[in-house]
């Protein structure tokens, strides 16, 4: 049961990611005036674009080098007329703008367009498309919209008989007025609950929407929570943790307390034991409490540090990825016993002479020395937790930190409320010791993911997938021989046999590492796609990953006759031919007449190297890939400095990108409103998009249902 540690903190450790997901500004409703006409009767198209919360749209007419302000066009035919230009919004502010250097015209929170029409014959077919711009007030950012609508409307036949009678016959004007009365009256009513309907049914879409907008965001908040606080019961076990359980729960069990006199009564005697046993429940509850508000004090100070950028820098950037290499590193060393790892001894002194003063005060350092204390354990898990959540979010970082501390500090409460459950634990022991080597190999495997990162962003070639592998293939390869007792560790001692759970996770470790041997030949070993480097770094890659569709269908796009930049340093999977660059690639397909796809990709994105190896190397994938399309590969963490002329000023955040990540990511940014990877785009040759893009997804045929629809799409155009 010990044992399982063991695989909840390889889970911890080694499960980072990054997530981001943009959400449209702005939500159109659609709706008539008159749901139910009459031939030659003229009724309303009603557009209603509801926008978020510092936010807007353009409005009013196009402007020469202005912005793009919401445009309606219906297509015209002989089922309707248009009467009259488009109503604008009649809460549009005009005011000047600097960027444009003209007025302008911009609506908030709430635009509605109306374009009056008449009908000109039974069953019209009324089908427009909106395209606008929504701009952010405090980012600058604009993003480019478009919508298409049809409109049911239904037409009433005449009744030719009832015309003529009523003509014939001689009816008294008061009957007729009132007649005409109770029609107009039922009328407005049958149109206020057409409207009703309307609004109902917009409602009811939007609202859908939502729930599910909330049930992915909430999905990924709640794998972070639980990730987090598995982290924290991780921690608590820990060799520097555990042992500290019996003797803080003693300290709150027997705080200091007024001796039972001779003379007091049963009663009085069990009144004051109640009363010292609830006020160390208070101070257990209050210890808990501080562990928990210490550590989310870190979290917040990640939470200042915000911004995608951010995020980007610590995921790829070789500064970071070196120092958790080292950190890693030096943390492994220090738990296979090769020196102490501590915080200088004058900052735990100190908090602890503060825990010595009592009180609340001495409680809240107690917990202070908890955590100084417990660095050397809890360290790389915190550093992964706070990976994680920087993403330019605020609430992440301290949410998950509140997660992982809850977690620690929780046993050492229930236990103080429950002190009988003491006996109930196992010692500490030899168990503790195999642990703590145990996570030294763990973290030494760990410590190589992040050097990895950064060795393919920036081009080094020390630590290909042959490298990594070998060293894998060592340090677990020694890790099972260690747990099946063939090996140990200076001043640990010997034993002459081993349990059964150390037997099983010896077999456990030997197993995974037989299993990686095949890597070294070009096996695709997809379960670890995103933490090994990926296999276009060494000879020969793609042995093993199917090669059905090499090259040698006569649709197949080939690009080897073709200069391609960046192509000296970058290579598709699965010998795929393809472009680094989007405006090659974009003249190639023009040439070919084939569609674009575009990766967004990055060498530090683990569920990109997923996709590739769980999703892309599917038959049925891969051949769509190599005949129906264009691949651009866009490298948004790629660190190659380009020449001075190709740098530019970014239109998002007024920074001059100068690498090839940093131009890609702008791309993605601008173009798309998205900076999260993988993230796939289907293009025509104008670069508007075929459907609607796809990020991470696992599911084979869901990628060759988006790759159909695109080609099916391209057709059309």
């Amino acid at each position: 049961m010990k044992k399982i540690i063991f695989f909840l903190i390889f889970a911890v450790l080694s499960h980072t990611y990054i997530y981001a997901q943009i959400k449209k500004p702005a939500k159109w409703i659609f709706s008539t005036s008159e749901k139910q006409v009459k031939i030659g009767d003229e009724i309303d198209l009603i557009f209603t674009a509801n926008i978020d919360d510092n936010w807007y749209i353009y409005s009013a007419t196009e402007k020469e080098d202005g912005p793009i302000p919401a445009k309606i066009e219906l297509k015209k035919n002989a089922t309707f007329q248009l009467v009259g230009n488009t109503i604008l919004p009649n809460n549009a502010i005009e005011k000047y703008d600097d960027i444009f250097e003209m007025k302008v015209s911009t609506v908030k929170k709430q635009a509605i367009f109306k374009q009056k029409i008449k009908i000109l014959q039974e069953n019209p077919i009324i089908k427009a498309n909106i395209s606008f711009q929504t701009c952010n007030l405090t980012s600058g950012l604009c993003i480019n919209g478009n919508e298409d609508v049809s409109f049911d409307v239904a037409v009433i036949k005449e009744n030719k008989e009832e015309n003529i009678d009523k003509k014939e016959n001689k009816i008294d004007k008061k009957d007729s007025l009132n007649s005409e009365k109770t029609t107009e009256k039922s009328s407005e009513v049958d149109t206020t609950l057409n409207k009703k309907e309307d609004k109902k049914n917009n409602s009811k879409t939007n609202i859908n929407q939502k729930k599910t907008e909330k049930k992915n965001e909430m999905t990924d908040w709640l794998s972070f929570i639980f990730t987090s606080f598995l982290g924290g019961f991780a921690a608590f076990l820990m060799p520097c943790i555990f042992p500290l359980l019996p003797s803080t729960v003693t300290f709150f069990v027997k705080l200091p307390r007024k001796k039972e006199k001779e003379e007091m009564s049963d009663e009085e005697k069990i009144a004051l034991r109640k009363h010292y046993h609830r006020e160390g429940i208070k101070k257990a509850l209050f210890y808990g409490f501080s562990i928990v508000a210490i550590f989310t004090i870190v979290g917040t100070a990640v939470a200042a540090i915000n911004g995608p950028a951010f995020a980007n820098w610590l995921s790829t950037h070789w500064l970071p990825n070196v120092f958790f290499f080292l950190l890693f590193l030096i943390f492994g060393l220090s738990f296979l016993g090769l020196f102490e790892l501590t915080l200088p001894n004058s900052w735990v002194m100190g908090a602890d002479k503060q825990a010595d003063k009592g009180g609340y005060y001495g409680i809240f350092f107690m917990a202070m020395t908890l955590v100084l204390v417990s660095f050397s354990c809890t360290g790389p898990i915190v550093g992964s937790l706070l990976i994680q959540a920087a993403g330019g979010q605020i609430l992440k970082p301290i949410v998950g930190m509140m997660s992982f501390s809850t977690a620690l500090a929780l046993p050492f409460v229930l236990f103080a409320i429950f002190p009988t459950w003491l006996s109930n634990l196992p010692k500490s022991g030899g168990w503790f010791s195999v642990l703590k080597v145990c996570l030294g190999f763990l973290e030494l495997a760990i410590a190589l993911k992040f050097l990895s990162t950064a060795d393919q962003v920036y081009h080094w070639g020390i630590l290909d997938r042959e490298v990594f592998l070998a060293l894998w293939i060592v340090l677990f390869g020694v890790l099972g021989l260690y747990l099946l007792g063939k090996l140990n560790l200076k001043n640990e001692q010997t034993t002459e046999g081993i349990g059964v759970m150390r037997l099983v996770m010896s077999i456990l470790t030997l197993s995974f590492t037989i299993y990686l041997v095949p890597g070294m030949f070009g096996a695709p070993l997809p379960p670890l796609a995103g933490i090994l480097p990926p296999i276009t770094t060494m000879e020969g890659e793609d042995l093993y990953i199917n090669n059905n569709y090499a090259g040698n269908n006569e649709n197949a796009t080939n690009t080897n006759s073709i200069t391609r930049k960046h192509s000296e340093y970058l290579k598709l999977p699965h010998r795929l031919d393809g472009f680094f660059d989007y405006k090659e690639g974009l003249t190639y397909a023009k040439k070919v007449k084939k569609p674009i796809f575009i990766d967004f990709t990055g060498h530090g994105c683990v569920n990109c190297r997923e996709m590739e190896a769980r999703v892309w190397s599917k038959p049925e994938v891969l051949k769509r890939l190599k005949n129906d399309y264009v691949v651009i590969a866009l490298y948004v963490d790629d660190r190659h400095l380009l020449s001075e002329k190709d740098w530019y000023i970014s239109e998002y955040d007024k920074q001059t990108k100068k690498t090839v990540g940093e131009q890609n990511s702008d791309f993605q940014i601008v173009k798309f409103n998205n900076n999260a990877q993988p993230y796939y785009c289907l293009l025509d040759h104008k670069g508007e998009l075929l459907v609607e893009p796809q990020a991470y997804n696992a599911n084979a045929q869901n990628f060759v249902d988006f790759l159909d629809k695109g080609k099916e799409e391209f057709g059309k155009r």
